[in-house]
């Protein structure tokens, strides 16, 4: 598809592929990444790809958010919330890491500009447009409050425009920064002028509140201008408790259905089902939604341009240089290790290799033989290990000789590092660590795990520990030694203090995880560990 030429006097838009800036990372979560795509609030967005091909919106979040204390624990739960949506006009959740020192998310790639964007080009959209964008958004709010989750932040910028409806982006996350303590890192959390009152008052907020916002959406894209005013926030944020909203821009034909999402009490607005049905049996519509030519001309044309992925040769240039590991950011570090070597720019300040040794790729991870078993949640007399290994080998799969020796009962062979220095952090007992993915997951999610309790690890009924005596990390042989000699059936966390390493072995396929515990809660609150993960070579 070929976007439309635009005239010679309209002016040149603005890229919609942004070149990677030397600051940026080169993968992340296992994802590469091509080009930027934009910055909001919360963090920067990018554009990947996954293994199949299907391109991706990449979020990475702020460094000063992900450092608020509450910041991971929320956001963790509310991604695993937005994964449970499946609307036809929401912008599905594929994958996340909640955990490490960079949070990140990933959604499915809309080709289309948000709704400020179309605004902003185009002004006020027509009468047919605006009841249709209403009712598809309603149905995404039926999508995302059937999951009890609330957007808390429907804004123009949040819902984008393709060809057959619109996208509704950025659901429940903003609860994971609606706390004082990230108010006060001069981010602002929500949009003034399309919050509700019981919003700005702080006080409850539910469904209704998503319904005030689409109010003040649809105002907006109708009219041109938001209802409440522009200024400064306290102004903004005064009107809409206290005034009735301006819409005297709008046409009257939307201008009752439009007052009905603003009104004060939450109670009074109509549901999701009654816009969709007032937008159906509007004159203009004949009876009928459909998005058949629903958009003019010129948002066609951008969407057309925005369907244009960049070639890879985007990603870089001779000139464009990623940064060295002490300089990346943190977003390298948490990245997971695709199968592929690194190249020298991308390479790690620390390698487990000498200088004689030779990368070799590892096969593929195999998945976990049919008859393994995850083990209850407590196992009589066996608080097994929490096992998080140091982990983050940028990209790469890094092999460590064997001594000749066969430790471990694992028989003749080597390890191949899958991963290392993976910080992990999981927000309470209900997440675990997936020891072969490397990532935080909701308990009862892998065959090979460790889990945590508000004392203790635990670990699969397939697993044998070892913890190491003093604060080095051991090597893989070590590790396996250790197991065979001294293995341990329980980890309390006064027996892994912060900085102390431990071994998981699994024993169906003597994989390793390597694990070094960062901090521990005894309230039952989050625990954070660095993790390794070596396949075993036998």
């Amino acid at each position: 598809m070929t976007a439309a030429p635009l005239p010679d006097s309209a002016p040149a838009r603005p890229p919609v592929f942004l070149p990677l800036e030397r600051t940026d990372p080169r993968q992340v979560g296992g994802y590469r990444l091509y080009a930027r795509l934009g910055e909001g609030g919360m963090g920067r967005v990018y554009l990947s790809y996954t293994p199949g091909g299907r391109a991706v919106a990449l979020k990475v979040v702020r460094p000063e958010l992900a450092e608020e204390p509450q910041f991971q624990r929320r956001f963790a739960q509310e991604v695993a919330s937005a994964q449970r949506i499946h609307g036809l006009y929401t912008a599905q959740v594929i994958d996340s890491g909640t955990a490490g020192r960079t949070p990140w998310l990933a959604t499915s790639y809309v080709p289309g500009p948000s709704l400020q964007q179309v605004v902003q080009q185009h002004g006020a959209l027509p009468v047919r447009t605006v009841l249709l964008l209403l009712a598809g958004i309603a149905e995404a709010l039926q999508a995302i409050h059937g999951v009890e989750v609330v957007h808390r932040d429907l804004k123009p910028s949040n819902v984008l425009v393709t060809g057959d409806g619109p996208r509704v982006i950025d659901f429940g996350i903003a609860l994971a920064t609606d706390a004082d303590a990230l108010t006060r890192t001069g981010i602002r959390i929500g949009s003034p002028a399309f919050m509700a009152p019981e919003q700005a008052r702080g006080t409850e907020v539910g469904a209704a509140t998503d319904v005030f916002a689409l109010g003040a959406l649809g105002a907006y894209v109708a009219g041109g201008v938001v209802p409440f005013g522009d200024g400064p926030d306290t102004a903004v944020l005064y009107r809409v408790v206290h005034e009735e909203p301006d819409l005297s821009r709008v046409p009257g034909e939307l201008q009752e259905l439009l007052l009905r999402c603003l009104a004060k009490q939450p109670e009074q607005r109509p549901t999701p089902a009654e816009i969709i049905e007032a937008a159906r049996s509007h004159p203009a519509l004949g009876g009928q939604l459909l998005f058949a030519d629903w958009l003019p001309g010129g948002i066609t044309a951008e969407i057309a341009r925005r369907s244009e992925l960049p070639p890879a040769e985007l990603l870089s240039g001779p000139d464009d240089e990623p940064l060295s590991s002490a300089e990346a950011p943190t977003a390298l570090i948490d990245a997971p290790a695709p199968t592929r070597l690194l190249a020298p720019a991308e390479e790690p300040a620390t390698r487990l290799l000498t200088p004689a040794e030779e990368p070799q790729t590892a096969p593929a991870t195999q998945a976990a033989p049919a008859g393994a078993r995850r083990t209850g949640r407590w196992k009589a007399g066996l608080a097994a290990v929490l096992l998080l290994a140091v982990g983050g080998t940028v990209g790469g799969v890094l092999w460590v000789k064997n001594s000749g020796a066969k430790s471990g009962g694992s028989g003749p062979g080597g390890y191949a590092a899958e991963y290392t220095d993976r910080e992990l952090l999981s927000p309470d007992g209900r997440y675990d660590f997936d020891l072969k993915l490397g990532k935080v997951i909701p308990s009862q999610g892998a065959t090979w795990f460790l889990g945590h309790s508000s004392d203790e690890f635990y670990l699969t009924e397939d697993s044998d520990a070892f913890i190491a005596e003093e604060e080095q990390q051991p090597t893989p042989e070590q590790c396996a030694a250790g197991i065979d000699q001294q293995p341990v059936t329980a980890l309390r966390f006064d027996d892994v203090p912060a900085g102390r390493y431990f071994c998981v072995r699994e024993r169906s396929t003597h994989d390793l995880a390597i694990v070094r515990v960062i901090g521990t809660n005894p309230d039952g609150g989050p625990v954070e560990v660095s993790l390794g993960y070596y396949r075993h070579q036998g």
